[in-house]
C-alpha cells in the first residue's frame, strides 16, 4: 500500500517491456501480478508530474489488465464510461511516456480519443454512453459477419442515467453478444445517490443468494454473473473467458475500490477524485484570495434559502463542483442530487416551479446540453421560473472539448421566453443571481470555471442588467463585452483609447442603448467566451440586420472547431483572444 506519490521515475522493469496489449497476453498471473502494482506505480508518478484523474484509474488496475489478457483489442471494441478511469488503458496500450504530457497542449487527452490511438474505440468524458456504443458495435459485427466482441465497462454511478437502461433494453432485443462490465465502487465523483446505487449496496453486494442478485438484470434478459472481486486477477481472467465465449447479452458484475492502493485516495475516494499537478521544485501557492464563481453562487444561494424558503437546489451529481455542500449541509429537505440524470434534474425543476417553488439548477454547461429537450418542453414552452446557474461556460482547460461550455448560448438562445446573463465578475454574478431569483420566467446566469478576472476600480453599475459603459475612450470604436473576459478587454481598451460596453445580456438585447450605441460607434467589437456560431456576436448582427443598421462588425470569441485541450489561457490564445492578439488586431481596424 502506497501513502505517497513517487516524485522520481520510479523502477518498472516488466512495464518498461510492454508497448502494446499483445506482449501482456503472453504472461503469467504472477507477471500479471507485479505489473499491476507498477502500472500503479507509475499512475501515480505520471499523475503528481501532469495532474489529473487517478482514484478510479487506480480502482480499475486489475480489470484492465483482465480485459487486454483476454480480449484482442483493437479489433475487439473496448469502450470505458466516461474514461476518467482510462490511465490504466493508455498506460498498457502504448502511451505509459506519453502520460507524462497528459492534459498538456499537444498532450495525451484526459478521456478516450480515437484519434490519438486505435485502442481508444470510442470517445467517451460524458457518462452513460458506453452500452449504447458497444451494442451498436456489437450489431455492426454481427451485420458484418464478424467474431469480434464488444465490451462496455460501467461504473455504478453511471448506471443511474437513463440512457444505460435505455441501452440494456435495447440490447436484450437484438440479442446481441454483448458484455456489459459494472464497475461497482460506490462512487460517482462523490457519493452515489438514488434507488439504484442503494439496491446495488444493499442487494447485489451483502447477499447470497444468486436468484437476488441476478434479478435486476437478468430481468432485461442479459445473463447475470458476480459480483466478483475486481482486484482478484486469476477470478476476473476466468470469469472473463467464460462470459465472452457466452453468446447474447451478458453482465459481470465486479466490486472495485476507488483509490486501490494509495492510502490517502482508498480514505478520501471523493478528495483524490483528481489532483492538480505536484511540483516538489515549487513551494506550495498561498490560497488564491478570490473566491472562485462556483463559491460565489454557493454563497449566495446558502444566503437567499435562509430568507426564501420557496429555494431548492437540484444538482445531477455535481454536489462539489458546483459548491453545493454547504447548500445540502443546511438545507437537507431542500437539496436535491438526483445523480447522473441531467433530463430528469431539468423536469423535476419545472414539477417543483409550476407548483410555486423556486427551483435553482445547479449544471456545467457540456452537461445542460444532454437536457436540452427537457429545457425546451417542459421549462421554456411553459414559462416556469427556473433559475440555471450554467457553471463551466466557455473554455474549460486541461479537461478538453468534451467539458468545455462552448455552445450554452447557442442553444438556449432561439428560445422564446428565455433569458440569458452573462455576467463578468464576482459583482455581477451575485446581480444576475438576485434578478434571476425575481424573475417569472426561466433564466440561464453562464459563469466559467474558476476564479473571476480582475479588471480594475469598482465601477458604479445601473441596475441589472441593463448595459454600461465600463471604459470609455475617444475612438470611434466601441467594444460589446459579454461575460467574463471584461478585465483582458480593459487591458486593451486602455492601451488604444477605445470604449468598452459591458453588456451583462445577451437576451434579451438592450435594444434602447444598443440602438444608441450603433449611431454613435460606426465600428463595433463583440468579445464573448463562447463559440462564434450562435453566440453572442451573432445575436448583435441580427439586430444590425433587423434594424437596417450600417456599422462595421468584428466578432471575437470561439472559432467553429474543436479546441483541444492546454490550460485556459493557451486555449484562449488558439483562439486569439489574448490581450497581445486582440489589441493587434483592432489596432489594425484602427488604422484602416
Amino acid at each position: 500500500m502506497l501513502d505517497t506519490f513517487p516524485l522520481t521515475r520510479p523502477n518498472t522493469p516488466l512495464l518498461d517491456l510492454i508497448d502494446t496489449p499483445d506482449k501482456l497476453r503472453t504472461l503469467s498471473l504472477e507477471q500479471l501480478t507485479q505489473l499491476a502494482d507498477e502500472v500503479r506505480l507509475w499512475l501515480l508518478y505520471s499523475t503528481a508530474q501532469t495532474g489529473g484523474h487517478f482514484g478510479a484509474g487506480l480502482g480499475v488496475v486489475e480489470l484492465t489488465l483482465a480485459l487486454h489478457h483476454c480480449l484482442n483489442t483493437p479489433d475487439d471494441f473496448l469502450v470505458w464510461d466516461v474514461g476518467h478511469q482510462c490511465y490504466p488503458h493508455k498506460i498498457l496500450t502504448g502511451r505509459k511516456d506519453a502520460m507524462l504530457s497528459m492534459r498538456q497542449a499537444q498532450g495525451l487527452a484526459p478521456f478516450p480519443k480515437p484519434d490519438e490511438s486505435p485502442y481508444d474505440a470510442f470517445g467517451t468524458g460524458h457518462s452513460s454512453t458506453s452500452i449504447s456504443a458497444a451494442l451498436g458495435a456489437a450489431l455492426a459485427f454481427r451485420l458484418k459477419g464478424l467474431s469480434h466482441k464488444a465490451v462496455a465497462v460501467i461504473g455504478d454511478g453511471a448506471m443511474t442515467a437513463g440512457m444505460a437502461f435505455e441501452a440494456l433494453n435495447h440490447a436484450a432485443h437484438t440479442q446481441a453478444d454483448l458484455l456489459v462490465i459494472l464497475n461497482d465502487n460506490d462512487m460517482s465523483i462523490s457519493r452515489n445517490e438514488g434507488g439504484l446505487a442503494t439496491y446495488l449496496a444493499n442487494n447485489l453486494k451483502n447477499k447470497t443468494d444468486g436468484q437476488t442478485t441476478a434479478a435486476l438484470f437478468e430481468a432485461l434478459a442479459f445473463e447475470y454473473t458476480g459480483p466478483i472481486d475486481g482486484h482478484n486477477l486469476p477470478d476476473l481472467i476466468a470469469n472473463l473467458d467464460r462470459v465472452l465465449a457466452a453468446k447474447g447479452p451478458q453482465f459481470l458484475h465486479v466490486i472495485t475500490r476507488k483509490g486501490k492502493g494509495y492510502a490517502p485516495a482508498e480514505a478520501d475516494p471523493v478528495g483524490f477524485h483528481a489532483i492538480s499537478k505536484i511540483d516538489p521544485l515549487t513551494p506550495p501557492k498561498k490560497p488564491t484570495p478570490s473566491p472562485k464563481f462556483c463559491n460565489i453562487f454557493g454563497h449566495w444561494l446558502c444566503e437567499k434559502a435562509a430568507t426564501d424558503t420557496r429555494i431548492v437546489a437540484i444538482t445531477p451529481a455535481m454536489r462539489e463542483g458546483s459548491d453545493l455542500v454547504h447548500f445540502s449541509e443546511l438545507y437537507p429537505d431542500r437539496y436535491f442530487d438526483v445523480a447522473i440524470a441531467e433530463q430528469h434534474a431539468v423536469t423535476l425543476a419545472a414539477g417543483l416551479a409550476i407548483k410555486g417553488m423556486k427551483p435553482v439548477v445547479a449544471i456545467y454547461s457540456t452537461f445542460l446540453q444532454r437536457a436540452y429537450d427537457q429545457v425546451i418542453h417542459d421549462v421554456a414552452i411553459q414559462k416556469l421560473n427556473v433559475v440555471f446557474a450554467v457553471d463551466r461556460a466557455g473554455l474549460v482547460g486541461e479537461d478538453g472539448a468534451t467539458h468545455a461550455g462552448n455552445f450554452d448560448l447557442a442553444f438556449m438562445r432561439t428560445l422564446p421566453n428565455m433569458t440569458l446573463l452573462t455576467p463578468a465578475n464576482e459583482a455581477e454574478l451575485v446581480q444576475a443571481l438576485e434578478f434571476s431569483h425575481q424573475q417569472s420566467g426561466p433564466v440561464a446566469v453562464r459563469y466559467p470555471r474558476g476564479t473571476p478576472e480582475t479588471w480594475g476600480q469598482a465601477v458604479e453599475t445601473p441596475a441589472y442588467p441593463t448595459p454600461y459603459v465600463a471604459y470609455q475612450g475617444s475612438e470611434a470604436i466601441a467594444l460589446l463585452n459579454f461575460g467574463p473576459l471584461l478585465a483582458r478587454a480593459q487591458a486593451v481598451a486602455e492601451a488604444l483609447n477605445i470604449t468598452i460596453f459591458d453588456m451583462r445580456c445577451v437576451k434579451p438585447l438592450h435594444t434602447d442603448m444598443l440602438t444608441d450605441i450603433c449611431r454613435q460607434y460606426p465600428t463595433l467589437i463583440t468579445l464573448e467566451d463562447h463559440s462564434l456560431a450562435g453566440g453572442a456576436g451573432s445575436a448583435i448582427s441580427e439586430f444590425l440586420h433587423t434594424h437596417r443598421m450600417c456599422n462595421r462588425l468584428v466578432c471575437l470569441g470561439i472559432p467553429d472547431e474543436w479546441i483541444e485541450h492546454a490550460t485556459r489561457e493557451e486555449q484562449l490564445e488558439a483562439c486569439g483572444l489574448s490581450i497581445e492578439q486582440m489589441r493587434a488586431r483592432i489596432l489594425n481596424l484602427i488604422n484602416e
